[in-house]
């Protein structure tokens, strides 16, 4: 009956779990994009109010395999995707660390023990030394007390005593600390699961950043070397022109000199390439060169018609970082749980079984059985306000969890409406570039036709072909940017992961 008093008793305190209910906080979001409604991109924007958009594989939406296959290399041998997969095994092997504090512990113990007394002490005196009791025995593992000889022995007596058993000890938690500790270490497993995935989206942005932006730098390079080509076959007619007195020597210096400065252009452009392609290399975690794959040039890819923005409200499912920054709000509160838990009293309850015997073929027998229990109850009285100390700093750094996840929600809006500032102002920029550049390249040809038909002088022609060169320069700059800027649009918007269970099992050689 006492027993089942017992057990009543801790099941009902079991039911108690000191420290604050974690709640998930709510942050209020607007309704929409500031900057989705008021620019005017020329690529349209999706802002639905149906479930949160698809953005697990956004780079498929370019159609480029070179840039899908980048991405998923990347994505299974990024060493900072490796760091975060062994940062969640080891939350996890600590949350196993608190969750073991709950459980018995049960230790094994065995030992012989040879005793051989003095031959020069007499008998009186032995007798003095073992407390008019018998020659202690041997070991009795940690739970044991008492004597266990055999009995005051003579002088020069030799005996052995063996010994087996087991000890056990229980801290009760009856208050709920060791649960809120194993609540706090899950909720930081948790974190680190979406770190994994905050680290998953920069990953593949950058590859995505990096490739894009060697795209551009490759028709860069076709804009140099075409122009290059354009200014040779001008400074052949400027040439035969002067061999025919229809042109100075300025005139040839002058062309010479447009056509030297177009060639040292390729250099500087070509060294940014292969600067890119070393950067996908460390992304992929590749030790070889990815020249093979990437020095030939390919178009940039062509950008997704509709660009799936969703509500700002999407925001706090989507992005990792806001996710982790909850998963840490959560275990900042079930800390404060295991700090207010060292204001009440600890029990503990220990218990050993001992076998004991002088010789190892009756060891195994009831006569050779020795027990003892213990239960304790221990409650700090005074510590110098260290206990509550504790808690109020707990506290705070609840409180700091908490600002920490309303900024990185901030944070998240700002980053969005960067994005879209940027990206719908370039989708502008590139609209006026590019009437621009087909407006050089007609100017070109019209200067160059009158400077044939010597109807204006050779200086048009020279002003006209730098127009042509810096217009189609600036618009293969700004459609690299333009798909870059897309990039951080969706980076900004969390695209990158999926709902699948974060995946560990990257794990370097032992």
């Amino acid at each position: 009956m006492k027993g089942v008093l017992i057990l009543a008793l801790a099941s009902l305190l079991g039911a108690c779990t000191v420290g604050p209910n974690y709640r998930a906080p709510s942050i209020p979001t607007p309704p929409a994009y500031q900057e989705a409604a008021a620019g005017r991109p020329a690529a349209p924007l999706s802002a639905t109010t149906q479930a949160t958009p698809d953005l697990s594989a956004w780079w498929s939406r370019f159609g480029d395999p070179t840039l899908d296959d980048l991405v998923t290399r990347a994505l299974a041998g990024n060493l900072d995707v490796a760091t975060a997969a062994s940062r969640i095994r080891e939350a996890r092997e600590q949350a196993v660390i608190a969750g073991a504090a709950a459980l018995p512990q049960v230790q094994a113990s065995g030992s012989v023990n040879n005793t051989m007394l003095s031959k020069n002490a007499g008998f009186s005196q032995l007798a003095s030394a073992f407390g008019g009791g018998g020659a202690s025995g041997g070991s009795t593992g940690s739970g044991s007390s008492g004597s266990t000889g055999k009995g005051v022995g003579l002088p020069g007596t030799d005996f052995t005593t063996y010994s087996a058993g087991f000890d056990a000890s229980w801290e009760l938690d009856l208050f709920g600390q060791t649960r809120r500790s194993v609540e706090a270490a899950r909720g930081r497993v948790e974190a680190q699961e979406w770190t994994l995935r905050d680290t998953q989206v920069s990953v593949a942005a950058e590859v995505a950043n990096d490739y894009l932006g060697l795209r551009a730098i490759q028709q860069q390079l076709g804009v140099a070397r075409r122009e290059a080509d354009r200014q040779k076959q001008l400074l052949a007619l400027v040439k035969s022109r002067r061999d025919a007195g229809f042109a100075t020597a300025l005139e040839v210096s002058q062309q010479q000199n447009q056509l030297d400065a177009s060639l040292a252009a390729t250099p500087g452009l070509e060294a940014e390439a292969r600067g890119q392609i070393h950067a996908i290399g460390v992304l992929l975690g590749l030790p070889e060169a990815l020249s093979d794959q990437l020095t030939p040039v390919a178009a940039p890819p062509a950008a997704p018609p509709v660009v799936p923005v969703g509500l700002p409200s999407d925001l706090l499912r989507r992005r990792p970082d806001i996710r982790e920054a909850e998963r840490n709000l959560a275990a900042a509160t079930a800390d404060v749980g295991v700090a207010v838990g060292d204001l009440y009293p600890q029990i503990n309850l220990t218990g050993s079984v001992d076998l004991i015997s002088e010789s190892l073929k009756t060891l195994i027998s009831a006569n050779s059985l020795q027990t003892a229990a213990t239960a304790a109850v221990v409650q700090t009285i005074f510590n110098g306000g260290k206990t509550r100390a504790n808690i109020r700093a707990r506290r705070e750094a609840r409180v700091q969890a908490y600002f920490a996840y309303e900024k990185t929600v901030l944070g998240a809006l700002k980053d969005v409406e960067d994005a879209l500032a940027r990206y719908s102002a370039e989708q502008r920029r590139n609209v006026q570039l590019r009437a621009s550049a087909q407006a050089a390249e007609t100017a070109f040809q019209l200067s160059q036709d009158r400077y044939q038909s010597g109807l204006a002088d050779f200086i048009n022609v020279l002003t006209a072909e730098g127009a042509v060169y810096t217009a189609q320069n600036r618009l293969a700059a700004s459609n690299g940017q333009l798909d870059q800027d897309l990039v951080s649009l969706y980076k900004a918007l969390g695209g990158g992961w999926s709902e699948a269970p974060a995946s560990t099992a990257t794990a370097p050689p032992a």
